[in-house]
């Protein structure tokens, strides 16, 4: 663990800043936000429009002088100072009064596996632009993991993977700590563009961003399983024309279009076994892989990795907010660190 669990419970605020949606968790009150890491800009004035719900609402939507934008990439923040107007718009007056009446504001962050210093470093000046007079970084992968009631403070191994909007990061736990990891570039916006992308190719159809998501959960009868009807209709516009129309697209074709980008997903898991010791491969045999995040929802995702890795496949009770409600616990010293007995001395 990257800090202490001592650290941790000083923290008053738990922050998940994730690509596709930013979490808040303020100790005593729980979990006080949840919404798309979106602002909407007035490029002539620089006013802040909108953010979260209404700014994502607005994608595609809006005149020249309106920008939509995402100052959060991969899980990283790449515009300081716009993450910093999201999140005080997110937070609310109410509640940034009552954190400003702390004396010595302490904050905690969820960090991608792996991220390079300047990253962290982004993260830390967001929270401190917010008046936190100090930030403690926590690793994603042990922040989801004890969200989803994992036991990772115990000898034997966890397995978690983080199905996030545009990485997906896989672990071996043990002992409060990563044995081994991998993260890949790979998560839920590019299965959307694979979707997208064959639906231009092959129907000449264009399908705005966000009726991706939609098209999926229509899917789910069959999605990346063989079950279900073997036509959908999806409603689009026509790349030559601009009319809007329909066309009934095959969905054993849309299934294996989802797969691709998945393959690369396979293989990171199969590194990181690889790279597992082999007493603790032997325990993921029986506990398998706990998946969380907003694309673990992913229809027949589950399924699909169990076939490729013969190992059970679970998802948590709530995947998209695993990460902050781990933090969260963490802050309200709900996790307890193995102690162990001291010896008795020999007679």
């Amino acid at each position: 663990m990257t800090v202490s669990l001592e650290q941790l419970r000083r923290c008053h605020i738990a922050v998940d800043l994730g690509a596709a949606r930013t979490r808040v968790f303020v100790k005593g009150a729980g979990l006080v936000v949840d919404e798309p890491s979106v602002a909407a800009v007035n490029t002539r004035t620089g006013a802040l429009i909108a953010v979260g719900t209404l700014a994502e609402q607005m994608t595609g939507r809006t005149p020249d002088y309106i920008r939509v934008a995402r100052p959060l990439r991969g899980g990283t923040v790449v515009d300081v100072e716009m993450a910093q107007r999201m999140l005080r718009h997110l937070l609310g007056d109410k509640l940034r009064r009552q954190l400003r009446r702390k004396p010595r504001l302490r904050a905690a962050a969820c960090t991608p596996h792996d991220s390079d210093p300047l990253a962290q470093r982004a993260t830390v000046e967001t929270l401190v632009g917010l008046g936190a007079r100090r930030v403690e970084l926590v690793d994603t992968l042990i922040a989801a993991a004890v969200g989803s009631g994992l036991p990772v403070e115990q000898p034997t191994a966890t397995m978690i993977m983080v199905c996030g909007a545009a990485t997906t990061q896989v672990a071996v736990l043990s002992l409060g700590s990563i044995v081994t990891a991998q993260r890949i570039p790979i998560g839920g916006n590019a299965i959307d563009h694979a979707v997208i992308q064959y639906l231009r190719h092959q129907h000449q159809l264009l399908l705005p961003s966000h009726s991706v998501r939609p098209l999926q959960l229509a899917l789910s009868g069959n999605g990346l399983n063989t079950r279900g009807p073997s036509k959908t209709e999806i409603h689009g516009r026509d790349v030559a024309t601009g009319i809007a129309r329909s066309v009934l697209v095959d969905t054993a074709a849309v299934r294996d279009a989802i797969y691709t980008p998945l393959t690369a997903v396979l293989d990171g898991i199969g590194k990181v076994l690889r790279d597992c010791p082999p007493d603790l491969v032997a325990d993921l045999a029986d506990r398998g892989i706990m998946m969380v995040g907003g694309s673990a929802l992913l229809p027949g995702l589950d399924q699909m990795l169990r076939d490729a890795t013969g190992v059970p496949v679970a998802i948590a009770e709530r995947p998209d907010i695993c990460a902050v409600l781990g933090l969260g616990a963490m802050l309200e010293g709900k996790v307890r660190p193995m102690v162990l007995d001291p010896l008795a001395e020999a007679h």
